[in-house]
């Protein structure tokens, strides 16, 4: 008997996730030049990270030998001080999966549940899972949230709820008022994670302000990022903001210096520039629209998304998608979250959502 089969049953069982093709590995399968691959699967901004940001991460580099400063106050600063939020309500983390873990090792153990939605985030059944937890999976509704099912969906023993919005990898939204009410039919001694790691794309129309729901909901923990909208998916920030009570009991989980001195640094020059932000935004709503005009031009059918991405369906999506790759254009097959016909492809530049609409026609042909 193997030292594996020692490990318990619900971590020998988790799949791991699987993360976009690297344009590097692509590159070494197919021998096309890296220079001439498109990556278009892991809703990066095709920006990049502001020039601001940047400055602060060479900065850092001067003190790269110290440890980080493992309570990020120079970044929980701004954060306040953009949110109006005190530091006693920030959680941060190496990315917002961290934040999602966090929440999971403060609050899962074995006899407990977690309710999520179907075609939501890999990252909560494996957070659940991990921790020996039962996961409730709830059936989409329009490949989106059911919060009436969800709010029915929770146990006796459940102890969080997690809800992407916008969701990935569908991309659909649940507006302020139906959250609200949501919110108001949970327990009070049940954590809601509210997920908004593309909130910084949504319309004007669709914005709302779920911080200000905290006083009246103290089992709510809004989770966000900077790897999408603010272009840093490399250094892995992500943050957490919540009553003092659960912020604390993350903090007792959470590893120290689990945010590396140049990504604080970058993060807290990145959250004012909301310059650089605005114009991510518009890039992304130009790209959505010349993706999904051919998309209509090509008769497939997608999701209306309110993210940085589109979900669509070709039918035999392993075979379109490895005849994208051939032709040097990575997107992200789906098949893994029951959605075997679907491919998501990321909002890139221009030139680059040209390419992969070339692409798609020539592999559809």
């Amino acid at each position: 008997m193997s030292v594996a089969s020692k490990a318990p049953d619900h971590i020998r069982a988790i799949t791991p996730y699987p993360p976009g093709k690297p344009i590097g590995e692509l590159a070494r399968e197919m021998g096309i030049p890296e220079a001439n691959i498109v990556k278009l699967a892991s809703n990066e901004n095709p920006l990049g990270m502001s020039v601001r940001a940047k400055e602060a991460a060479q900065a850092a580099l001067v003190d790269i030998e110290r440890y980080p400063d493992g309570n990020g106050f120079e970044l929980k600063a701004a954060l306040c001080a953009r949110f109006g939020v005190q530091p006693e309500q920030i959680v941060l983390g190496n990315g917002s999966n961290d934040v999602l873990e966090l929440a999971a090792h403060a609050y899962l153990a074995p006899r407990s549940s977690a309710v999520f939605s179907q075609h939501a985030f890999a990252v909560y059944p494996l957070a659940t899972n991990a921790m020996g937890a039962r996961g409730i999976e709830v059936p989409a509704r329009a490949y989106g949230h059911d919060l009436a099912a969800m709010a029915a969906a929770i146990a006796p023993d459940t102890r969080i709820v997690f809800i992407a919005n916008p969701n990935n990898p569908t991309g659909t939204f649940v507006d302020g008022h139906e959250l609200e009410t949501f919110l108001a039919r949970v327990p009070s001694d049940v954590l809601v994670v509210l997920d908004e790691a593309y909130t910084e794309y949504l319309s004007e129309q669709q914005r709302y302000d779920s911080l200000s729901w905290l006083p009246r909901f103290p089992n709510l923990l809004v989770s966000r990022t900077m790897s999408k909208a603010y272009g840093m998916a490399g250094l892995r920030v992500g943050y957490g903001i919540g009553h003092p009570d659960v912020v604390d009991l993350m903090n007792r989980v959470r590893q120290p210096f689990n945010v590396n001195s140049v990504a604080l640094a970058a993060a807290t020059a990145a959250i004012a520039d909301e310059e650089f932000l605005a114009r991510s935004a518009d890039v992304n709503r130009r790209g959505m629209a010349q993706i999904t005009e051919a998309l209509a031009e090509l008769a497939l059918e997608w999701i209306p998304s309110a993210g940085n991405f589109v979900t669509f369906r070709v039918g035999d999506a392993g075979a379109a998608n490895l005849a994208l790759l051939k032709q040097g254009v990575i997107v992200r097959p789906i098949g893994g979250y029951g959605m075997p016909e679907w491919l998501r492809v990321s909002i890139g530049l221009p030139e680059e959502n040209a390419r992969f609409i070339t692409a798609l026609r020539q592999a559809l042909a």
